[in-house]
């Protein structure tokens, strides 16, 4: 029977990595994030989908929690400690405005609808948060990473990278029902621990790189993914997000070995990041999607609005003309892989409504898509408005 139930698994996990092969070559052709796949991909294959997988839950749930590490350790990768000082002088401002404008639009809604005030504080972390992979890889293929208006879309995703420092704690403070001085000695302990990391990544982030770095790729990796492992462990049981402890790791590793690190983990990354995205799908009943799909809609649409409104302000602060607030606020409209984050730690406390996590996978299946888009079709768009010609290519 154990070697029925082993056979099983290693049909079913080797089914689910090929498919999410073809889902992401599908994604690749047609030029989207593939994260709003790889979510219709659990969907299919969960509870109330097309066909139930059973035999995978121990290895998928703690894949999907290295997915969430490796995440936010190559996010913090992409950072020094002093571009995120810097960088939070200077869009602190906008920083301030983008919290206002995206967090209102979900924390109103989840009140609207009866889902309580920690409902509400979920659903105004999943509308704020924009996704960083999706937008460096936007950047990236549109070639915009020289434009002026990137690094004030850095800032502002620097600075919201900041506030989920504070933001996680929080939150899991309250999904778990502790007290109100508990939560704050939480988030007093999870602003001291960033502190202390940023300080010792800014004076002595080159003795971690050293410790770590080994011209030895397997050496190398075994350190990086050991160590990621363990920071992000001892975060939690600290009462910091395992992700935060991530991230700061991350940005504690300067210099070669954090572009020796990329290169090194990126492919573990694409593994683990497609899976998290997929364990959330298989938890989602797709029966519950159709209720809240109006709701996902209009939360679509406002919060686009929003993050547009977000970048153009921002970019129009430095100078910037409208092509490139447009660009800039368009940049910033994808939601992926936090928001799912947030949701994912919701649903598994299971202290809010159960259809949440309805309204949150909808919500990031359209965003998710709806991002590349708005980025792709922005500027052709301004012009046509406009009556400025595009520029002609060069010879």
């Amino acid at each position: 029977m154990e070697a029925d139930h082993t056979a099983l698994s290693l049909i079913q996990l080797g089914a689910v990595f090929f498919g999410l092969g073809v889902l992401g070559r599908l994604a690749q052709r047609v030029g989207m994030s593939p994260i709003p796949l790889y979510l219709l991909g659990g969907l299919a294959f969960g509870n109330g989908g097309v066909i139930e997988l059973g035999n995978i839950e121990e290895f998928t749930h703690l894949a999907a929690e290295i997915g969430v590490v490796l995440l936010l350790l190559m996010l913090g990768l992409e950072y020094t400690a002093t571009e995120l000082f810097t960088g939070l002088r200077r869009s602190w401002l906008a920083g301030l405005v983008d919290i206002v404008l995206n967090a209102t639009p979900g924390a109103a809604l989840a009140l609207l609808l009866g889902w309580g005030p920690t409902a509400a504080l979920v659903m105004a972390g999943i509308t704020y948060i924009s996704s960083s992979g999706i937008i460096a890889k936007i950047l990236n293929d549109l070639g915009r990473t020289g434009n002026r208006e990137t690094p004030v879309v850095l800032s502002i995703l620097v600075f919201e990278d900041l506030v989920m420092a504070a933001y996680l704690p929080t939150l899991t403070a309250m999904l778990g029902g502790i007290s109100l001085m508990a939560g704050l000695r939480a988030v007093g302990i999870s602003l001291f621990v960033v502190t202390v990391v940023l300080v010792v990544a800014m004076r002595y982030g080159r003795y971690v790189s050293a410790v770590l770095f080994s011209e030895d790729r397997e050496i190398f990796l075994l350190k990086l993914l050991g160590s990621a492992l363990l920071v992000a462990g001892v975060a939690a049981a600290m009462q910091v997000s395992a992700a935060v402890g991530a991230f700061l790791l991350g940005i504690a590793i300067a210099g070669p070995a954090a572009r020796s690190a990329t290169r090194v983990l990126e492919p573990l990354r694409d593994l683990f990041a497609a899976i998290f995205f997929v364990v959330f799908g298989l938890n989602t009943d797709p029966r519950d999607i159709p209720p809240v799909l109006g709701f996902a809609v209009a939360l679509a649409v406002v919060t686009t609005i929003t993050k547009l409104a977000t970048g153009w302000w921002a970019a129009h602060r430095q100078g910037i003309g409208p092509l490139g607030r447009a660009r800039a606020g368009a940049s910033l409209i994808a939601r992926g892989e936090f928001s799912i984050i947030i949701a994912g730690l919701a649903v598994s406390a299971g202290a809010v409504e159960p259809r949440l996590a309805a309204l949150a996978t909808t919500y990031v299946l359209l965003m998710a898509a709806l991002g590349p888009i708005a980025a792709r079709v922005v500027e052709p768009t301004v012009r046509l408005v406009r009556g400025t010609p595009a520029p002609k290519p060069v010879s």
